[in-house]
């Protein structure tokens, strides 16, 4: 089931808030256990079969996670449990994510006999596989505090993140869930929560979907682009990514509130961002988080502690050397980076995804290190400079996330150089004579000529305006923002909401508006991994 569907907003939905707060009324484990199986429900309107895979995590690693709690005092058995744990759910994702493609590629290249046929990938499966693998690791690290099996099972299945992420912490979640209050009803929760989601709803319906024809029009012939197609295409689609996945971040968040539940924010105006580092700081947040504390962390932590045995420096005296930030640096991040690259597909083209990113990193880590020391904050054209800079690089490393094959990322990437040749530029020209000559145009013909012609440049520097001079719903939102953050500043008065009639008949319109445009409903991006 969609958020940008009738179903979801006319029926799911206000059948799920009203049980919710009815079992609330009579007790707390009433409505969560509501909770639970709404979810469930939820996640079975796709495809019922696989509701028993993601009850069978569920049940596998809540099990292992007590044995493993049971056993602090004998870390050797406990490793052992951690280890299982971790290889029987890697195991799970890699046959449904991974064997299919990797025995294609075996068989194509004659090193097996047979292939096997595309086996259908369950959605979320990443999502809650990697969530419940957290749990498991931070059980070892016998952080956890909250143990309760209800409040567990909403951590995993809970809808609005059950699917598309974000990836949360259990530290975050399950106190939330195990508090009486969160079942309690507050005008507010739904008042704040609706206006997020509808946020939401409209940067998807109005903004991704509007861009989307574009960009898979595109994809879809890249041997054909040339120059100006090529640019149209390759931002086309970094914007049909942000608008599509910012709008399911707030619809999440905004659904979540709607149940008296917060959300860590996942996404927070990344094209703004000067620099790749600070991109990975405001896109996909908590995947961020995620790879920091299990993947670069450990690595990191692992080089240090050989380095120390070697008796060689650490630390900050380490990385001023070239020898020292190539192995406590680059090799961590390009490691790092790697496997988020392969956690997004099974082809080659995400693994050079991951690549790019971790190679952007190192050089912004060296630029740091080696490069002049700032002493003010960049400002004005500096600034946009940046800018601009950080922003290219990720419409380059995007071309491998979205094409089909590398090949195609590079046919596109050779358009975009020039490579395929120029568009004749008269044909652009033709509203512009079209307006000299008014009178022999009606104004029908000539808007339907300008749209024809000049359509999906206009659209995109109006979403290039809007991703770079607009606030986010967060900022929005302001002080009464639903994030576990807090508020966030950014915003000028008069788009800071308050709750008033004036911003409910807003937000109305605004709905109204978005589902008119609901007749072809269009998956989530993110809805693939």
């Amino acid at each position: 089931m969609l958020f940008n569907s009738l179903p979801f907003l006319l029926l799911f939905l206000p059948v799920a808030l009203g049980g919710y707060y009815l079992a609330g009324a009579l007790r707390p484990v009433v409505a969560a256990a509501w909770l639970c199986l709404v979810s469930l429900a939820f996640y079975s309107w796709w495809n019922p079969v696989f509701v028993t895979l993601l009850l069978g995590s569920i049940a596998f690693n809540y099990a292992l996670s007590r044995a493993m709690l049971a056993t602090e005092a004998r870390p050797r058995l406990q490793a052992w449990l951690l280890g299982a744990g971790i290889a029987a759910n890697l195991a799970l994702l890699f046959y449904y994510k991974y064997l299919a493609a990797l025995l294609g590629f075996l068989a194509t290249h004659g090193l097996t006999a047979h292939a096997m046929a595309d086996t259908i990938l369950p959605l979320g499966i990443s999502f809650f596989t990697f969530t419940q693998l957290g749990f498991l690791l931070d059980c070892r690290a016998g952080v956890v505090r909250e143990r309760g099996f209800v409040s567990y099972v909403l951590f995993v299945t809970f809808f609005p993140h059950l699917i598309a992420g974000p990836i949360l912490h259990h530290k975050e979640m399950m106190p939330q869930f195990a508090d009486r209050e969160s079942y309690r009803f507050k005008p507010e929760n739904l008042s704040i929560g609706a206006l997020i989601f509808i946020i939401g709803l409209a940067k998807k319906v109005l903004l991704a979907d509007a861009i989307a024809p574009w960009a898979e029009a595109g994809f879809e012939r890249t041997g054909e682009l040339q120059f100006l197609a090529a640019w149209g295409t390759a931002l086309a689609y970094a914007l049909q990514l942000y608008f599509d996945f910012s709008g399911y971040s707030d619809m999440a968040m905004g659904l979540a509130k709607m149940f008296g539940i917060r959300f860590p924010l996942n996404f927070n105006s990344p094209y703004k961002s000067t620099g790749i580092i600070e991109f990975w700081t405001r896109f996909h947040m908590t995947l961020t988080r995620y790879l920091t504390a299990y993947l670069y962390n450990p690595v990191a932590m692992a080089i240090a502690r050989a380095r120390a045995r070697k008796g060689l420096p650490v630390g900050r005296k380490a990385t001023a050397t070239a020898r020292g930030f190539a192995s406590m640096i680059l090799f961590p991040t390009m490691f790092t980076m790697g496997l988020a690259g392969v956690w997004h597909g099974a082809g080659l083209q995400f693994l050079i995804f991951g690549l790019l990113h971790g190679a952007y990193l190192s050089v912004n880590h060296a630029w740091r290190q080696f490069g002049p020391k700032r002493t003010a904050p960049t400002r004005g054209l500096t600034r946009a400079g940046y800018v601009l800079l950080t922003f290219l690089c990720v419409v380059f490393a995007l071309l491998f996330f979205r094409a089909h094959s590398t090949a195609d990322a590079l046919r596109v990437a050779a358009g975009m150089l020039g490579l395929h040749g120029m568009e004749p530029l008269a044909p652009l020209g033709f509203p512009l004579h079209a307006l000299a000559y008014g009178d022999a145009w009606g104004v029908g013909d000539l808007m339907r000529l300008v749209f024809e012609r000049w359509g999906e440049g206009l659209l995109i520097i109006v979403l290039l305006a809007l991703v770079w001079c607009a606030p986010n719903s967060n900022q929005i939102a302001n002080v009464y923002s639903p994030a576990l953050e807090g508020p966030a500043e950014g915003a000028p008065r008069w788009l800071q909401w308050r709750p008033t009639l004036a911003w409910t008949g807003v937000c109305m319109l605004v709905l109204g508006y978005a589902m008119l445009n609901l007749q072809h409903t269009a998956r989530f991006l993110y809805f693939q991994f």
